[in-house]
């Protein structure tokens, strides 16, 4: 394999190099992959969903492109943890249709949405690294799926239902980093390493080794490049930090109201105890007031005159 960290990043190139006309044979390559099907970017465009403020330029990025059958893509990397990211998602789609549709069109004029989401986070419980989203209706009793009718095909030049509303990619890069043949793999790989080998296959992958070079940056921008690595690894380093303390302070919370539990079941039960004796004890114990008070419902005062 070829040196590694010779490439930018491909969240750094969506915000500075990839809305080039010149390199959109890189996203249309990232694209055409994941749907297995040529895409060809007419432009990109602007929408109240993607557009940045500062908190934005350290977590995500979103880039919007239009196809040459105008249908819409909205490409989002995201590097910091969501827990409600689903929804976002939700979001993101709808706003695009009610902005892309004019008043007083009608509802065929709707545009087919595609969200692709590029993760540097654990999103969701699964252990596949992409996943695709669409919209089907079935039958509750027979399993049946709705299909459109022959006009309706013909009107919407399109095969199911499903064709008609958003569908929703979702590539969970961060732990995938074994090389593969597979071109879709290919680009999960390069995705979290940064890194295209000389053997790379998958379409939008020869162009990415060409175009996102760091020797082709200058000096402010290489800096500018740097600062945001930066910025990227202590963004992951926090989270990492906060699920480590979250996971401990739960464990000590949870051995700690476990045992005063136990302690004034075991006593009321075992020494038939008043609720005063029962916190009495705790305080002889050494628990914490705020224990004490959750347990036996006396106040702070009460307790520290038994």
């Amino acid at each position: 394999m070829e040196e590694q960290n010779k490439y930018i990043r491909f969240d750094w190139a969506m915000k500075r190099l990839l809305r080039d006309k010149a390199n959109f044979s890189v996203l249309e390559g990232l694209l055409t992959t994941l749907l297995n099907e040529k895409i060809t970017i007419n432009k990109l465009l602007e929408s109240e969903s993607n557009q940045e403020d500062e908190y934005d330029k350290q977590n995500r990025v979103d880039l919007l492109a239009e196809n040459d059958k105008g249908e819409l893509f909205i490409i989002e990397v995201q590097n910091n943890t969501e827990y409600a990211y689903f929804q976002r998602m939700l979001f993101g789609t709808s706003k695009l249709i009610t902005e892309y549709i004019n008043r007083g069109q009608g509802y065929d004029h709707i545009r087919k949405i595609y969200s692709v989401n590029i993760v540097y986070f654990n999103l969701g419980n699964g252990t596949d690294v992409v996943y695709h989203g669409k919209t089907e209706f079935r039958g509750i009793h027979n399993g049946e799926l709705l299909n459109l009718t022959p006009f309706q095909r013909q009107k919407f030049n399109v095969t199911a239902v499903s064709d008609l509303y958003p569908e929703y990619y979702i590539l969970k890069v961060n732990d995938f980093n074994k090389w593969s043949k597979v071109p879709l793999e290919q680009w999960i790989y390069f995705l979290n390493t940064g890194d295209i080998p000389s053997d790379a296959t998958a379409p939008g992958l020869k162009e990415a080794r060409e175009k996102l070079r760091l020797e082709r940056m200058s000096k402010a921008e290489l800096n500018a490049y740097y600062r945001h690595l930066d910025n990227v690894v202590i963004l992951r380093d926090n989270i990492v930090t906060a699920r480590g303390e979250g996971r401990l302070e739960g464990r000590l919370e949870g051995r700690l109201e476990g045992h005063a539990e136990g302690r004034a079941e075991g006593i009321n039960i075992g020494a038939k105890k008043t609720k005063a004796g029962i916190a009495k004890q705790m305080k002889m114990d050494g628990m914490p007031m705020e224990i004490i008070m959750k347990y036996t419902g006396f106040t702070q005062d009460e307790i520290e005159k038994l």
